[in-house]
């Protein structure tokens, strides 16, 4: 697919405009849902800033090039659009992808802040070039397993595609479960089909599957085959990364896909920002926004004001992460160092455990903050 591009009208004299580029998956193999609604959250908040007279004086620019999860794709296009002139990146979803396009964009000096991906090893070493907005993953899953371990679960099983994502994840929980008496069981989704997945889960005796995997599929036949084992039906099943937030989970699942646990990256009441940003998201997307839309909005967010403030060199914006304080839709955002974390991070982006309602599957329930 070749790379799109989002004009806006000028907003100073000579017609010249402050760019930034956008890293989305808006093809297959990428999580193409998770990618539209990062999107319109970007293109949004690049309409509001230049309704408001832009950067300066000039329009926000916003170039986007579709990964579609394939970190050599993300590379090449953070080497074009370094080429045509960006000021900064913002974006992508899949954590893979994004550690790949931090990388290049730390080699080429060129500010990134990431939207959407939660590795904590997000770049080989510290850099200044490079930010966050969602919470680092071992932040966000070692709350996820201590909702497991509240819930009386001891024996997991991780129902895992090859990723380093993944891998990560369940080293994460491994060893926080650990001390509590918790164990991780592993299963190879490139050797076990979802029969096979069945029998495991009831020879291992585990109470929680955790679906890390791709979705729809394999996800999708995961569920269906768990739900309809007579002998699992004890078994809860989670899906961590966040699955069921979009609307393709529950057309696909239906009452299947309730109950089951994963993270999200909203407080439990939207901030006044928040809640205007919500409606004018909602009518963008014709359905309700995810918590990535809002990621994708503050990311826009951030880098005007860091913009703004700063200008458009990219030695002097990378320096700024620290000095830089923005209202998002989430929050008030400030980066800071965090122990073991190479990037400059928003530390206390919100977290939440949220199901969807097994007597509404439309409604989510907020089961833990954090």
């Amino acid at each position: 697919m070749a790379g799109m591009i989002t004009q806006v009208r000028p907003v100073g004299r000579d017609g010249t405009s402050v760019r930034i580029g956008a890293l989305a998956p808006l093809t297959p193999p990428g999580w193409t849902e998770a990618g539209r609604h990062l999107l319109a959250g970007m293109e949004l908040a690049v309409r509001e800033v230049n309704d408001a007279g832009g950067i300066l004086g000039k329009p926000l620019e916003l170039i986007v090039r579709d990964t579609a999860a394939d970190p050599d794709r993300a590379v090449a296009a953070v080497e074009e659009l370094a080429g045509l002139g960006v000021a900064a990146l913002a974006g992508e979803y899949h954590s893979v992808v994004a550690r790949a396009a931090a990388g290049r964009a730390d080699a080429l000096g060129l500010p990134f802040l990431c939207s959407s991906a939660v590795l904590d090893a997000l770049t080989d070493g510290p850099t200044d070039h490079v930010a966050r907005l969602p919470p680092a993953q071992s932040r966000g899953w070692r709350l996820y397993a201590d909702h497991l371990l509240d819930a009386g679960h001891r024996r997991i099983a991780v129902a895992a595609q090859p990723s380093l994502y993944w891998a990560s994840g369940t080293r994460i929980l491994r060893d926080h479960l650990a001390p509590h008496g918790g164990s991780v069981v592993e299963l190879d989704l490139s050797t076990l089909d979802p029969t096979a997945v069945c029998d495991e889960l009831a020879a291992q005796q585990a109470t929680a599957l955790l679906l890390l995997a791709g979705h729809p599929e394999p996800v999708v036949s995961l569920v269906r085959a768990v739900r309809r084992d007579r002998r699992l039906g004890h078994v809860l099943i989670g899906a961590p990364a966040g699955q069921p937030e979009f609307a393709t989970w529950a057309a696909a699942l239906g009452d299947d896909g309730a109950g089951v646990p994963f993270l999200r990256y909203l407080p439990e009441r939207l901030g006044p920002l928040g809640a205007r940003v919500e409606p004018a998201l909602r009518e963008r997307l014709a359905e309700a926004p995810s918590f990535v839309a809002f990621e994708g909005y503050d990311a826009v967010v951030v880098l005007a004001e860091l913009l703004r403030a700063h200008g458009t060199d990219r030695a002097r914006t990378a320096e700024a992460w620290p000095r830089i304080e923005a209202e998002g839709t989430r929050g008030q955002i400030r980066f800071s160092r965090a122990p073991g974390i190479s990037v400059w991070q928003w530390t206390w982006a919100p977290i939440q455990v949220v199901d969807r309602d097994p007597a509404e599957p439309g409604r989510f329930r907020v089961l833990r903050t954090g």
